[in-house]
Formats: structure tokens, C-alpha cells, sequence
């Protein structure tokens, strides 16, 4: 993989910047051509961005690896995280199942839902049809005027 360096269109004498694209993680930046021969010389021909750069020395000082064996270890772990992070992008059928998802959510929310009911309950016809109260128990019952 090689950094993909742009010339500047301007070509001014002040302006002497090209644009040169991280070979880690893809970053585009403005640098010098000494800058860039400086980087490149450092990283085995290959020019990254500083932040890369931070990652392959802390994988140097962590792991007591060579200076080739961090770099590829940053490239795959970019590559990793660059192809797991890039979503495909949504399809018609995708846009088809989101609409009808909220066309039945909506429903769902207008109608009211059908109270469901034990299965011997007069509602269903499985009880006798007369309805049986609850006696309420001594123990239920609080006392509040004893908690002063």
C-alpha cells in the first residue's frame, strides 16, 4: 500500500503543500514535500498521519515488536475497523421493511388491543357468567392511625 500524495493545483511558491493520504487509516493531509520525505523515511517509505504514527510507537514500546511488525499490526487493525465500520447502503427492500414497520406500529397504536382474559372467563364463554368478588383479608387492612 503507498500513500497517495496530490499535487496542489495552485502551484504557487508560498503555498508549496501537497496533500498526501495516510496509508493507516486514510487521512488526508497538507504537508511539505521535506515533511513528507522526513515521515516516509522514518516509516519504512510509508508516510502516516501523526495519530497512526502515536499508535505504532505505543505498539513498539507495548508489545517489543520492530518497527515493520507495528506498522502492519496498525494497517490490519485500520483495514478491520474501516471495512466493520463501512454500513452497505440501505436497499429498497430495506426502505419497504422500515415503512412497514411504522405503518404497523401506527396501527398498533389507533386500535386498541383485544383485553385477553383467563380461559374461564365469562369473556370467552368458558366461566358460569356471574362475576366473583375478592374478600379482602384482615391482614390487608392498614391501621395508620397507630403509626403516630
Amino acid at each position: 500500500m503507498s500513500a497517495t500524495v496530490l499535487s496542489d493545483p495552485s502551484g504557487s511558491a508560498e503555498a508549496a503543500n501537497e496533500t498526501v493520504r495516510c496509508e493507516c487509516c486514510g487521512f488526508a493531509e497538507e504537508c511539505t514535500q521535506g515533511y513528507i520525505d522526513r515521515v516516509r523515511e522514518k516509516y519504512l517509505g510509508r508516510w502516516i498521519c501523526g495519530l497512526c504514527a502515536e499508535a505504532v510507537k505505543d505498539e513498539i514500546l507495548r508489545s517489543s515488536v520492530s518497527m515493520e511488525e507495528a506498522m502492519d499490526r496498525h494497517v490490519a487493525f485500520c483495514g478491520k475497523f474501516r471495512s466493520a465500520a463501512a454500513a452497505p447502503p440501505p436497499t429498497a427492500e430495506d426502505f419497504m421493511a422500515a415503512v412497514r414497520q411504522l405503518l404497523l406500529r401506527r396501527r398498533g397504536l389507533d386500535s386498541p388491543r383485544e383485553m385477553r382474559s383467563m380461559p374461564n372467563s365469562p369473556r370467552n364463554g368458558g366461566g358460569s357468567g356471574r362475576r366473583v368478588a375478592l374478600a379482602r383479608s384482615g391482614s390487608c387492612t392498614s391501621d395508620f392511625g397507630s403509626l403516630k
